[in-house]
């Protein structure tokens, strides 16, 4: 199906319900495909052609959508650009993607243009002087009649990785293969046409744009905007807009928490009755953790997703029942319509209690790398898509990642797992993130640092580490230096970005 479809049968259902809600505005079905038809129209007169590419930079307004969908009807393949990248960053995702044309907010103009002064810009929410207002343009449009084209083959957009462990790479993805996401998605959680679903992660990432946003259209549901994600603002809008869903990285659950605990604000009087699926990825929850946010949240409906942005993303869940007692796994087995294996070395299955990394087969996995044909042929071996992540499986066949494998170090010639002594550190009284990475040695290969931020802002020593981790880990898996930051780097789905933290330690 082409994911103008989705938007056009959402409006022949139910016209006049709310597609896109914010604190200022609401948006219905009718509308919403009136002005992405519109849009469609504005580009198409800039010079869109089928399979060029449009950038759209902005914060999570309904701009955004319309710039989306404009495209799609354009026959257009959207890029969405990190809103928070510097000159440099945009410049490569624009020049990498091959945009000809952007959408961007008023605000983020000056980066835009200085990064890529040859691409179009057209601005949207307010006018910038020397750059069309793309807000006043699709008002005064003609509405396309339809799609420029309707193949579902098609690249529908270049969608790049978080950029964890290198520079982000384009994952093309096709109109068919985004569109047997939201089924997938809605088996898997249980949504219904009556979800109003708060979207507080950036519209620009691969789950709150595929997962979510896409999903909420193909059943006619209610999308609520935040336009950028703050702890007491999501707090308050659960409250106001009542929503029923929300999908955040840990940190953005546990940020309010903290701010509660420091009396900054009142989580206990929060009405968040209204949610039943509370969905959280990016890292899984230890069971100390699920505890506290069932507590703080007074809910036990909390899903974990784990997938990846080459996948659509789709992956695995572990189920609100399954939070405690399997704590700190991603699920057992794919999600309806995705296969796992969990491959040794040697390209075997690993039995239960064994450790391999994590493959998954779906139909909505991405077409390939944009401009990467060696990055796509390092990733697939015939249908399957090698994740990267390792994972051990317990005798339920429950997954749990236990590292990337770039993030393994390798000391003296054992392999030690840096999430695993992350997680231990973690139950540390003084410190409130640590990220572990290996620092290479001429001698043993690779040494173990830990990097800490501590609750009091103050360093912590080696010796506090490892007589913390003594009798916890073996010997050749305890940090040999400690550093202390104020914070760690993480992108902004709250991923620790370890090739950063390497690269500083180094330099």
């Amino acid at each position: 199906m082409h994911l103008t479809a989705l938007l056009e049968r959402a409006a022949r259902r139910a016209p006049d319900k709310h597609a896109l809600v914010t604190d200022d505005e609401s948006v219905t079905y009718a509308d919403l495909l009136d002005r992405a038809r519109r849009a469609a129209t504005v580009l198409v007169d800039a010079g869109l052609r089928p399979g060029d590419r449009v950038a759209v930079m902005t914060f999570n307004t309904p701009g955004f959508v319309v710039a989306a969908f404009g495209t799609w009807f354009a026959g257009g393949v959207l890029v969405p650009v990190n809103h928070k990248f510097t000159v440099p960053e945009t410049r490569y995702a624009v020049e990498h993607s091959g945009a000809g044309l952007g959408v961007v907010c008023a605000g983020l103009a000056a980066t835009a243009r200085a990064a890529r002064p040859d691409t179009v810009w057209m601005t949207t929410e307010s006018g910038v002087d020397g750059l069309p207002d793309f807000d006043a343009l699709t008002a005064a449009a003609a509405p396309l009649a339809k799609a420029v084209t309707e193949d579902d083959e098609a690249p529908a957009e270049i969608l790049f990785t978080s950029g964890t462990t290198a520079s982000p790479k384009g994952c093309v993805h096709t109109h068919r293969g985004l569109s047997l996401v939201a089924p997938l998605i809605t088996s898997t959680v249980g949504f219904t046409s009556e979800e109003r679903f708060l979207l507080s992660m950036p519209i620009w990432h691969a789950a709150p744009l595929n997962d979510w946003l896409l999903t909420m259209i193909f059943l006619g549901a209610t999308t609520v905007l935040q336009r950028e994600y703050d702890p007491a603002g999501f707090v308050a809008a659960v409250e106001r807009h009542r929503a029923t869903a929300f999908f955040g990285a840990p940190i953005a659950y546990l940020a309010p928490v903290q701010l509660a605990r420091q009396g900054k604000l009142s989580l206990a009087d929060a009405d968040l009755s209204s949610v039943d699926k509370w969905l959280y990825g990016g890292a899984p929850l230890g069971a100390e953790t699920a505890r506290a946010l069932a507590t703080a949240y007074r809910s036990d409906r909390f899903f974990q997703v784990y997938g990846m942005s080459e996948m659509g993303p789709v992956g695995t869940a572990l189920y609100p029942h399954e939070q405690v007692a399997k704590a700190g796994s991603i699920g057992r087995g794919g999600m309806p319509g995705v296969d796992l294996r969990v491959v040794a070395p040697d390209g075997n299955d690993v039995p239960a209690g064994g450790t391999g990394e994590i493959w998954l087969r779906a139909d909505t996995r991405m077409s390939g790398y944009h401009q990467n044909a060696p990055a796509t042929a390092a990733v697939f071996t015939g249908p399957w898509f090698r994740t990267g992540d390792v994972a051990r499986v317990d005798e339920d066949g429950y997954l749990y990642i236990v590292d990337r494998l770039k993030d393994l170090i390798i000391v003296g010639g054992e392999n030690v797992h840096s999430q695993e002594v992350e997680e231990t550190l973690r139950g540390h009284p003084r410190l409130t993130d640590v990220a572990v990475v290996g620092r290479p040695h001429p001698e043993w290969g690779e040494t173990v640092v830990a990097v800490c931020v501590t609750a009091d802002g103050q360093p912590i020593t080696l010796e506090e580490i490892r007589g913390y981790l003594g009798d916890k880990l073996a010997r050749y898996k305890l940090p040999r230096e400690a550093v202390t930051l104020p914070e760690l780097p993480r992108n902004p789905s709250g991923k620790l970005t370890k090739h950063v933290i390497r690269r500083n330690l180094v330099t």
